[in-house]
């Protein structure tokens, strides 16, 4: 399992980031406090909020994912 956090600053990001876990095969959950949320729902991520940090667990790679991710990466 792999762990980033990540912020997302409008929807556009969301769909963004939305799109390249859906091109993932492998589940991908989104956290926020102890909320679990799947990484490949729209209205799911959108619903914890903008400009929040979330966590992002995952269970497998995919090169254009983790790239998708940097563009999100909160330090």
């Amino acid at each position: 399992m792999t762990e980033k956090r990540v912020r997302f600053s409008n929807s556009e990001d969301v769909e963004n980031f939305v799109n390249a876990a859906g091109q993932c095969d492998f589940e991908i959950d989104i956290l926020y406090d102890h909320i679990y949320i799947d990484a490949k729902s729209f209205l799911g991520v959108l619903g914890l909020g903008l400009k929040k940090d979330l966590k992002v667990q995952y269970f497998g790679e995919n090169a254009k994912f983790e790239n998708a991710l940097k563009h999100y990466a909160v330090a």
